[in-house]
């Protein structure tokens, strides 16, 4: 018999996701499968609702076929030779998952990740990204009303804002959203702040997760090259939206014309435009992928100007959270409950809170985790079709023999001790530890 191992989250108190929820477990079981489930004190859904599903409770997953996690599995608790799923957090070379590749690969254990289930076209199928998007996009409302009133003494409706795991639902979110957006919409914000500018960075999963949530206020598009006009003609009771793609972020380095599908085969070759829109953002919303080659759109040096000026942004929401990536005030990642952090451009030096001089920036790095039971039903249902191909998979043989269907094929980063094909870059960053 078959068997799926779902491994306990042990990252941090806040993760409560699960890759597969107990609809799914179930089916599994009714379809002949074993599930072992190790139990958890802190996950979304309880441990006897996994036994109300079949599954069997247990710590040890050692004859498992292949074990399921969310986030990392810690360097000890690498179950040599035994397939893992998981989000890694290696395939930009982030140095600090570094050993744990190299564990993967020293013990000849294969490893795939979520973030690599893809399609022909190169589109993600297997993702929590949504979610990320809609508690990122609260979060950072929520820390615009508090960095307001403690920094600049300044009420506004935003400090009415919940934090993202305080609601019980992405529709509780909203609708209590839709609440503040009438009263901004009736009484305006104040003077100082208009007009009140969002900046989002991307188009994908993420970023629709966070136009999701400011659908609930009383929100007015303008075009990245529109805002210049817009400081000179604009409402007080209107937040204006600027979904940024790369054409507006970047140029060539030589010159030459801008191509999508170059910048996205070879960003080395590209440098940042983006500081020209810089001064018109109140509010910027990271949302985009972002790898070490590409270049960075929020600079230290171009902080550093607005910070000397009479800074117009307030707060920054980085969502994909890459530290020192794209963003270079993000210094490190935060957690739900203490989600906000000042950084000073001109020190490079942050504190947490909501005072000090500078930018605040929201950095959680597990932002799905604060709608837990969403986003893993949605995760669950999207992983399902592939999970009894895995199990029935021959992974004594070469990946591409193996019968994994081709999106998993690409997901796998390593196996029988080396790195795969499109994975071969990280020999590289593996060198360096």
């Amino acid at each position: 018999m078959k068997t799926l191992g779902i491994r306990k989250e042990t990252k941090n108190k806040w993760e409560k996701r699960v890759p597969l929820n107990p609809k799914s477990v179930e089916k599994l079981v009714s379809e002949g499968y074993q599930v072992i489930v190790q139990p958890s004190n802190i996950r979304i859904y309880e441990n006897a609702e996994y036994e109300k599903a079949g599954a069997i409770l247990s710590d040890d997953l050692s004859n498992c076929d292949i074990i399921l996690g969310v986030k990392e599995v810690p360097i000890d608790n690498v179950m040599a030779g035994i397939p893992h799923l998981f989000f890694s957090h290696t395939i930009k070379g982030q140095d600090y998952n570094m050993p744990l590749l190299k564990k993967f690969l020293d013990t000849k254990t294969t490893l795939f990740d979520y973030e690599k289930i893809i399609d022909e076209k190169g589109r993600r199928l297997v993702f929590f990204g949504k979610y990320a998007g809609n508690a990122g996009m609260v979060d950072t409302l929520y820390g615009l009303g508090q960095r307001l009133k403690a920094q600049y003494g300044i009420d506004t409706p935003f400090l009415k804002v919940k934090q993202s795991y305080n609601y019980t639902s992405v529709a509780d979110a909203i609708e209590h959203l839709k609440e503040i957006g009438k009263e901004i919409e009736e009484n305006g914000l104040p003077k100082e702040l208009a007009p009140l500018t969002i900046f989002i960075l991307g188009y994908g999963h993420v970023s629709k997760g966070s136009q999701e949530i400011l659908q609930a206020l009383p929100i007015e598009s303008v075009d990245p090259d529109d805002l210049e006009k817009l400081q000179t003609n604009y409402k007080n009771n209107k937040i204006y939206v600027s979904i940024f793609k790369e054409k507006h972020l970047v140029e060539r380095k030589d010159g030459g014309k801008f191509e999508l599908l170059d910048y996205f085969a070879h960003c080395e070759n590209y440098k940042s435009k983006f500081e020209k829109y810089l001064p018109y953002c109140s509010v910027y919303i990271n949302a985009i992928y972002w790898e070490p080659k590409c270049p960075i759109f929020l600079k230290r040096d171009e902080l550093i100007k607005l910070q000397n000026k009479n800074q117009k942004l307030i707060i920054i929401g980085d969502i994909t959270c890459d530290i020192n990536g794209s963003v270079q005030a993000t210094l490190k990642s935060t957690e739900p409950d203490n989600p906000i952090f000042i950084y000073d451009a001109k020190t490079a030096k942050i504190r947490d809170g909501f005072v000090g001089e500078g930018f605040a920036d929201c950095a959680v790095d597990n932002l799905p985790c604060e709608f837990s039971k969403e986003a893993s039903d949605n995760f669950s249902q999207a992983l399902m079709p592939y999970i009894e191909d895995m199990l029935n998979a021959d992974l004594s043989k070469l990946i591409s023999e193996s019968g994994l269907p081709k999106p998993i094929q690409h997901s796998c980063i390593a196996h029988k001790g080396k790195l795969q094909p499109n994975f071969e870059y990280l020999y590289d960053f593996l060198s360096k530890i």
